[in-house]
């Protein structure tokens, strides 16, 4: 059986060589072998150390030459991060990149960025500082670790500040490189055991992981999301083949996002190189002439939030190739309070957690929310894209200042390079959904991960020439100086109520330079505009005070005519214009407070400064203004229906503040509220009080500073009306009974304060005291004057 295949083998080559002259015999001896790609390699730029001066921490991965983390460092003048992690309050050990071993139970470190508690790590058994890339962690605070699960389960019983030791087996260090011959070195005795070492790390506050993989973001992981490395680069086009529809890739040729670029620093470490050599005969698979060269490069400069990229595409053919490459942008932006947090949208369609934004000259700033582009790649998986500029589009279209990813209160996008306020060497650009669209849970539809590619324009290269572009990626938070350095202001979104949000965002800023607490300046700030309403704050007290006393007259009437709903409605309007009340006088000022409750939550919604500003520095909760206060947490217990993130009514955290303020709100309406006239009414106010307790459902996620300006708001207008009821001046000695068909009402009832109401006295006020008024007689039974006649 063996001889016969191998016969078989033997006419396969000679029908292959049949044919052919010596030269092609020989071509195909040399065919060379497969290259054997390095293994994938994990490396850092920027730092998490203060004294470096960076304000990023970014990860990238050798495989596909691309970025895997980018995390945000930059310190307060206290030391302390400037934008954390919100949502968790645990200690931080650093970003490691675990694997699972092969070899051995434990998780294996790749990565150790620089400033992190990891590299700092004194070592307990006098060995360097800081974990390496290639310990084994097997164990942390006498806990065995298996897998990189078991470290986060440790890591979650932790605070900032914490103490960690962490046991890791260190390899023994690789045999040199220059062994006589391979024999010699596989005659050597096998390489000694890992040395156990401990080292004892200091934990710190988690920073902002602005853009993360799908599969590190705890909690916030949502199923159908991919995990998927950030800004990706591969041909778009070679020769005649180019990417389908649908694709990321070209069919046929050799991924680039899962093969492991080559790797070297350059610019003096501030910067790294990625290459990936393409061979001959793959590219001339696929329609090409020759070898193709892909390279990467990135930099970043201490105190910026901007990566300097270079995409380059070198002709290694010995002819000339059209050649083009597809750069996809960033993707697992932050989901930050993704399931509390409501973006504004320029567009009636409404905002996800994150969404595609691009201004070009033709359109401007435009929003593509993550609802059209889960809704596209729905209804047509063939082709998921949705794109938003093409090759044969206007000239102004591919004028591209900006496209990204916006979050709440961060954005990543790429922007032209330094100097430059326009690119237009791209020549489509088109919004992606990373994720599977069939399994994004319902009511989770606002974490879908998205993202964007652009595809440049494609070139003729000549031999040993190549087509280079610069551009840059800013990863960064949305402070109104910082987007307008790069060009990106309109991306702050205040929606119809800027022109009130922003005065208000600007007084709000005056006061923290006073206060130095948000939470103060939300309540100097509510007190200045409660202040500015006393004339309509009064105005409408005296409005209710005057309803408390009609209350018996109005009674009356219902009692009469509580069989006839027309003459009860006649005669209570008489009632009130003969006093001269106007019941809706007193909805004037919720109608002038309506606009600035919106723009103060528009302007909690927008302003970064109230993201992390604490009720007070001493409490973990309430340690975010522009956030629910989280007291407890009962997401582990309590039913999904309930705290389900997205899809529960409370969310997984009990928040303390919203119940504050439907209780003053409660309070306000049983002191305030008349008494009821008939049964209508009473019921009419039962279901003002329901609607009330109602309204913690939907304020019990609304940000805990906008919850700080309605208690605020309601203990003035309790004090405001107490006030205001104890100096309203009393009636005067003349006016008009109530009247009711010809007949006049009467009622000895008191007000609170003893004196008589206002109904007994404007009849005392009618005539003599002790006589009893008399009844105005209706124009209709009025008698005509007589009329002279003759002359």
């Amino acid at each position: 059986m063996a001889e016969q295949e191998e016969a078989e083998r033997a006419a396969e080559a000679d029908a292959v060589t049949a044919g052919t002259d010596e030269d092609d015999v020989a071509a195909l001896d040399e065919t060379p072998e497969p290259v054997r790609r390095p293994k994938a390699e994990w490396v850092t730029l920027g730092s998490m150390d203060p004294a470096s001066g960076y304000n990023m921490l970014v990860t990238f991965d050798s495989r596909g030459g691309s970025i895997d983390r980018i995390e945000l460092t930059e310190r307060k003048e206290n030391g302390r991060l400037k934008y954390r992690r919100v949502d968790v309050r645990s200690g931080y050990l650093g970003y490691l990149a675990l694997a699972p071993s092969l070899t051995a139970d434990g998780a294996l470190v790749r990565v150790v960025g620089p400033g992190t508690p990891a590299a700092l790590a004194p070592s307990l058994d006098n060995a360097p500082a800081g974990l390496r890339p290639g310990d084994l962690i097997v164990a942390a605070n006498e806990r065995p670790i298996t897998t990189a699960l078991d470290l986060a389960e440790v890591l979650e019983k932790t605070d900032p500040g914490d103490e960690l030791v962490v046991e890791v087996l260190r390899p023994a260090a690789a045999p040199a490189d220059d062994a006589e011959d391979a024999e010699s070195a596989a005659d050597a005795a096998e390489p000694p055991a890992p040395t156990p070492l401990r080292f004892q790390a200091t934990l710190s506050e988690h920073p902002l992981d602005l853009v993360r993989l799908a599969d590190t973001a705890g909690a916030e992981q949502i199923r159908g999301n991919l995990s998927r490395a950030s800004c990706l680069m591969t041909l778009t086009q070679v020769g005649r083949k180019s990417i389908r529809t649908g694709q990321s890739e070209i069919s046929g040729l050799t991924s680039q996002h899962s093969t492991v670029w080559d790797l070297q620093r350059i610019g003096d470490g501030t910067g790294y190189e990625f290459r990936l050599p393409l061979a001959a005969a793959a590219v001339r698979e696929v329609g090409g002439s020759g070898a193709v060269e892909l390279v990467r490069r990135y930099s970043l400069a201490p105190g910026s939030y901007a990566i300097d990229m270079e995409m380059e595409v070198i002709n290694h053919a010995e002819e000339n190739q059209q050649l083009g490459y597809r750069l996809e942008g960033p993707n697992g932006v932050t989901l930050e309070g993704w399931w509390y947090s409501t973006k504004i949208s320029p567009n009636f369609s409404g905002a996800a957690a994150r969404d595609m934004v691009y201004n070009t000259v033709a359109e401007n700033h435009e929003l593509l929310s993550a609802y059209n582009l889960l809704e596209r790649a729905k209804d047509t998986p063939e082709s998921p894209v949705e794109v938003v500029f093409t090759p044969d589009g206007p000239e102004g279209s591919r004028q591209l200042r900006y496209m990204g990813v916006d979050a709440q209160y961060f954005i990543t996008a790429y922007v032209p390079p330094e100097g430059e306020a326009i690119t237009d060497q791209f020549v489509r650009g088109a919004g992606i959904v990373v994720a599977d669209a069939e399994r994004i849970p319902a009511h989770q539809e606002r974490a879908t991960n998205i993202s964007f590619y652009l595809d440049s324009q494609t070139a003729e290269v000549a031999p040993g020439e190549s087509l280079k572009q610069s551009i840059r990626l800013f990863a960064g938070p949305k402070q109104p100086d910082l987007l307008a350095a790069y060009g990106m202001g309109e991306t702050l979104e205040y929606g119809w109520f800027g022109w009130i949000a922003a005065p208000l965002s600007w007084l709000l800023h005056g006061f923290y330079a006073i206060a130095g607490n948000y939470a103060l300046a939300i309540i100097l700030l509510t007190l200045l505009v409660r202040g500015c309403m006393f004339p309509l704050g009064r105005r409408a007290a005296i409005h209710a005070q005057k309803m408390q006393e009609l209350a018996p007259e109005l009674k009356k009437i219902s009692e009469k005519y509580k069989d006839d709903f027309e003459k009860r409605l006649k005669a209570q309007r008489e009632l009130q214009q003969r006093v001269g009340f106007n019941p809706l006088s007193g909805c004037l000022p919720m109608f002038v407070q309506l606009p600035i409750f919106i723009g103060l939550y528009r302007a909690l919604s927008v302003d970064i400064e109230l993201r992390q500003a604490a009720l007070h520095p001493a409490l973990q909760w309430c340690s975010n203004l522009a956030g629910p206060d989280m007291l407890y947490y009962w997401g582990d217990w309590l039913w999904d229906y309930l705290s389900g993130r997205g899809t529960g009514w409370l969310g997984p955290y009990f928040n303390i503040l919203p119940i504050v303020v439907v209780a003053l709100f409660l309070a306000q309406q049983k002191m305030f509220m008349p008494p009821a006239t008939d049964e209508q009414t009473a019921m009419t106010q039962k279901v003002m009080t329901i609607m009330t307790m109602m309204m913690g459902l939907f304020f019990f996620r609304v940000p805990s500073g906008l919850c700080i300006y309605f208690i605020t708001s309601s203990l003035w207008g309790i004090v405001e009306r107490k006030m205001v009821k104890k100096t309203i001046p009393a009636a005067p000695q003349g006016a008009f009974p109530a009247t009711v068909d010809g007949t006049v009402t009467q009622s000895s009832v008191t007000n609170d304060n003893g004196r008589p109401s206002l109904a007994d006295r404007l009849r005392t006020a009618a005539g003599m005291p002790g006589e009893e008024p008399k009844a105005i007689v209706p124009p209709s039974k009025r008698r005509k004057p007589p009329t002279r006649k003759g002359k």
